[in-house]
């Protein structure tokens, strides 16, 4: 009895300890972030106004001039704005179905030798370094264009959201319940008809949580919009034209004295704007469970 009491209170003092030390180390690991957000809101938040986000990126003689008289920098980062949502809706606009369909139907034919082949590759684009897609994008669509534009940078953002979708439906299709399925088998209707009316339905919910969180990850990306989008200065509309983005205001701004004080507020609205798909993703995930 006395061993046994002691063998129990070892158990036990060893199952504190592993407490402990989860908790210790999963307050470590929040530590950087806590740090990110609030260096980035503290600095942000004095440049963060209407203003900001609705007037466009003010030239550099404009900041000097600014700074020199001891007034804040005027302009913001609208064309910045603009130029993400264009890019970020043409790039869903097609990552989105061909996602989803490439999604089912790795879903529905996973052992088959071509399902196992495009898992594979879609598997390696996902691990593709972001700089070598905007390069690759640059030689197929940059030059055959004979310009920078935001339809390349429209292209670059898609590849890298298609092996996203793709995983996120897949994964989705598999965990529903195969009665569904043979329910609606049993009921007369075909493959089609019951993928389009039972099954897709049913998986809505962590399908649209996979497209915010393919559209979460790609919209800070930089490096292919600098082969693609190359950036502008002013509000465009146009798609076959040199068009501006948030991440790339952010690294022309810090290439730029005069302009590195609205890094801040830039980075700000970006990593609000994602926080905001971030918590739509989970309540969605949490309500179509």
């Amino acid at each position: 009895m006395l061993l046994n009491g002691i063998k129990k209170k070892s158990r036990l003092l060893s199952d504190r300890m592993c407490f402990i030390w989860v908790c210790i180390f999963s307050a470590l690991t929040a530590v950087p972030l806590l740090a990110i957000l609030g260096e980035v809101f503290v600095r942000g938040c004095t440049q963060f106004s209407w203003d900001f986000i609705t007037d466009p990126t003010p030239t550099a003689l404009k900041a000097m001039m600014a700074m020199r008289a001891g007034e804040a920098i005027p302009g913001g980062i609208a064309n910045g704005i603009v130029g993400s949502l264009i890019m970020l809706g043409m790039a869903a606009v097609v990552a989105v179905p061909v996602g989803i369909l490439c999604g089912v139907y790795l879903a529905e034919n996973g052992k088959t030798r071509f399902a196992v082949i495009v898992s594979y590759l879609s598997d390696l684009l996902q691990g593709t370094p972001s700089v070598i897609i905007g390069m690759i994008t640059y030689v197929w669509v940059v030059v055959p264009m004979r310009g920078y534009s935001a339809i390349a940078g429209s292209v670059a953002l898609f590849i890298m959201m298609l092996p996203l979708i793709i995983r996120s439906t897949e994964e989705t299709m598999k965990i529903l319940p195969s009665s569904l399925k043979e329910a609606g088998l049993a009921l007369g209707g075909n493959n089609a008809r019951v993928m389009l009316k039972v099954q897709l339905p049913a998986a809505f919910g962590g399908i649209f949580t996979g497209v915010l969180l393919a559209v979460s990850r790609v919209v800070g990306e930089t490096a292919p919009l600098i082969f693609t989008a190359l950036g502008c200065s002013m509000v465009r509309w146009d798609i076959d034209k040199p068009i501006a983005a948030v991440p790339l205001l952010i690294w022309e701004f810090f290439n730029d004295p005069n302009l590195q004080e609205l890094i801040w507020g830039a980075s700000l609205f970006l990593l609000m704007f994602v926080l905001c798909l971030n918590i739509t993703a989970k309540y969605l995930a949490k309500k179509w469970k």
